[in-house]
């Protein structure tokens, strides 16, 4: 950093040297401070050591750069000599960091992600609150606290979950993936219940009505669809939650680590509110659909894979003990997951994703943000619609590709 005054003017300039000489032209102390890393933009500041209290002492140094020469000035005052200063060790200009989806910052603050999320804390805050409720934040928080600052609603979200009982509190210091959901949004655990309880209850009674007197009978394959189901269920929610980002994924080099980093700048789904240090295009919201349609697929046809072999090795035993003529053909085991699979990737990554945007939009309203159960229970009203829908339609499915 250099400090100039105006004691110093400039005599004359030698283009062989870049030479530049200033002279001392009162009785007070001047000094310019070395800095031999810096590059200065004007090259009147000059990065030499100087003090003296002689009068008229003349000073010879060399500019840090010769891009223009040295010009004679008068009567400048000492605001027009403030440095201007570029570290050329810092391997470019500055600016923010990237985004931390809401957990950390990106150094600026966000208007609207500031009231919802509230101010950045920096390392000593978070640090100073989390000795006060007595816990040891995990490794990439600590990173994320260090480096970019933590969302002080994130911050306390945690430090309250954390403090529950078990199981909650245990998941939420040793599953990152449940911890960053529960960060971003509180409601999760009641939306994956909702759609479990919602599945099973539907599914249960589709089994009952259909099976009637040999329910009993065929009990592992109702316990088996039923196991699938909670599987997919889960899958269903989780992969379109929105999650807390903290600091920056691992990612490998080549192409596999330009689309490691390409899926993990999209959102969690097409209708993912924004919030600091988090901001999507249109065109990641668009290849988002296509992304978790892809994921849903491969969900699809691995549960139907399991889900199906199971019962087909069910219906293969009792048929070897017993025949009957009233038998239906056993299900062809890879038509049927893939049925599963692009049921999942087409019709129901399509409908959760609207489900997921309205549940935003009524989330983000006021009168449920004034009362909660007003969100809780559209949440339960639209994913029973929906299971409802896509029970039938699943059947219509099976009729028309001969799965069923």
């Amino acid at each position: 950093m250099s400090v100039a005054s105006s004691s110093f003017r400039c005599l004359h300039h030698s283009d062989s040297s870049n030479d530049v000489t200033f002279v001392n032209q009162s009785g007070r102390s001047s000094a310019i401070t070395r800095s031999p890393n810096l590059h200065f933009v004007n090259p009147l500041h000059v990065p030499a050591s100087y003090h003296s209290s002689n009068q008229n002492h003349v000073l010879v140094t060399r500019c840090a750069g010769a891009e223009s020469p040295a010009k004679l000035i008068n009567n400048v005052d000492e605001a027009s000599l403030a440095p201007k200063i570029e570290d050329n060790d810092s391997g470019g200009g500055g600016g923010g960091g990237s985004g931390n989806g809401g957990g950390g910052g990106d150094g600026r603050e966000d208007e609207g992600g500031g009231k919802e999320f509230g101010r950045l804390l920096k390392f000593e805050e978070v640090m100073k609150e989390a000795e006060n409720r007595g816990v040891n934040l995990p490794s990439d928080m600590w990173v994320a606290a260090k480096t970019t600052g933590i969302r002080e609603v994130i911050l306390s979200r945690y430090l309250d979950l954390q403090g529950s009982g078990w199981p909650l509190g245990f998941a939420m210091k040793h599953l990152s993936m449940l911890r960053n959901r529960m960060l971003a949004d509180p409601s999760f655990l009641f939306k994956v219940g909702t759609e479990v309880v919602i599945d099973s209850c539907c599914a249960t009674i589709a089994e009952v009505q259909k099976r009637g007197k040999d329910f009993w009978a065929e009990f592992e394959l109702y316990a088996a669809d039923l196991l699938v189901g909670l599987v997919v269920d889960i899958a269903l929610v989780g992969m379109l939650a929105p999650y807390t980002r903290f600091g920056q994924p691992s990612i490998s080099r080549g192409l596999v680590g330009r689309i490691q980093h390409a899926c993990a700048a999209l959102p969690s789904s097409v209708f993912e509110a924004e919030r600091p240090g988090c901001r999507f295009s249109v065109k990641q919201r668009i290849a988002t659909y296509f992304y978790k349609g892809v994921l849903y697929g491969s969900v699809g046809f691995g549960c139907g894979l399991i889900g199906q072999g199971i019962a087909n090795a069910i219906m293969t035993a009792k048929r070897s003990i017993k025949k009957s003529e009233e038998d239906i053909p056993v299900p062809s085991l890879v038509k049927s997951a893939a049925l599963w699979g692009v049921f999942l990737a087409v019709s129901s990554n399509t409908r959760y994703q609207i489900i997921n945007g309205l549940e935003c939009v009524v989330e983000a309203s006021t009168l449920a943000k004034r009362v909660p159960p007003v969100a809780m229970a559209f949440t339960v009203g639209v994913r029973f619609a929906n299971n409802i829908y896509g029970g039938m339609q699943f059947v219509d499915w099976a009729k028309w590709s001969g799965v069923q």
